[in-house]
């Protein structure tokens, strides 16, 4: 494989998740944009006017609180009954904002038609200069509608540009976090295996023995079958030894009634003694 075709299945490797992540998201967008609902919007424009000449900065001030009340219900109500709108509907479809340089108000007004955007931003204005104009003697100004609204020729929304823009941005900020998860993965060393510790057998104690060298150490089959002959050996003897007993005791018994004690007391101290294989094997053990 030439080195360009790797380096592309190195690239295809690596981006596939940014690379799969944003037209999805794109399409995505457009797809809202299609299946969304059009909103139009318009604007009408109402001036704040000084009764005394050099009072442009009073007008500024008022235009400010006026364009404040400009969503607040001693408006919204007399223009809810023009428009056929309840109050509450109002409030989310209008809204009124203002410049810090001049004196005038700007009256938005939202709608699914472009009739009804244009209805709606007229109706608030006009109430807007109506209650105002009440306590004009008060305040000195006067509010007069400057341009009334006009009906839009295509929706603020949606904006097929702005979602499919959206979505691609989405769609990249998924893919570059699937992408860091999927390195970070990779990146991370196996565990390394915990080794067992084996269980440590019970140590018996075991009886010092005495050393002996190593040419003369038999081995341990050995050592017990001597260790088994020399019990057996043992217990013969001792059996032996008590038969020798008793007789020496019934000749002693005879011999005191013939009145020849000597002979009786001389078997018994021969059976006494021990053999000379005993003697030999204490010798030895010593």
């Amino acid at each position: 494989m030439t080195t360009p075709r790797r380096r592309a299945r190195h690239l295809v490797r690596r981006w596939w998740p940014v690379a799969l992540a944003v037209p999805l998201g794109a399409a995505a967008g457009a797809g809202y944009a299609v299946v969304s609902h059009p909103s139009y919007a318009a604007s009408a424009y109402v001036l704040v006017v000084p009764q005394n000449p050099g009072e442009a900065a009073t007008a500024t001030n008022f235009a400010q609180a006026y364009g404040r009340l400009a969503g607040q219900p001693q408006v919204l109500g007399v223009a809810a009954v023009e428009t056929g709108h309840t109050r509450a509907q109002l409030e989310s479809l209008v809204h009124g904002t203002t410049s810090p340089d001049a004196p005038m108000i700007e009256i938005t007004g939202t709608g699914t038609r472009p009739q009804e955007a244009a209805q709606t931003a007229d109706a608030v204005a006009r109430s807007l200069v109506s209650f105002a104009n009440t306590s004009s003697k008060d305040t000195s100004v006067r509010l007069v509608t400057l341009a009334p609204a006009a009906e839009p020729d295509k929706p603020t929304t949606p904006s097929a540009a702005l979602d499919v823009a959206v979505g691609g941005a989405a769609g990249l900020l998924v893919g570059a976090l699937v992408m860091m998860t999927r390195r970070r993965g990779e990146a991370a060393p196996p565990e390394a295996a915990e080794p067992v510790e084996a269980a440590e057998a019970p140590v018996e104690p075991t009886t010092p023995a005495t050393p002996r060298p190593r040419g003369e150490q038999p081995p341990a089959a050995d050592r017990a079958g001597q260790a088994d002959e020399a019990g057996k050996t043992g217990q013969a003897e001792e059996t032996e030894e008590t038969e020798k007993m008793e007789k020496a005791e019934e000749a002693e018994k005879v011999e005191e009634a013939e009145g020849q004690p000597g002979k009786a007391a001389a078997a018994k101290n021969s059976a006494e003694e021990p053999p000379a294989k005993e003697k030999a094997a204490a010798g030895s053990g010593r």
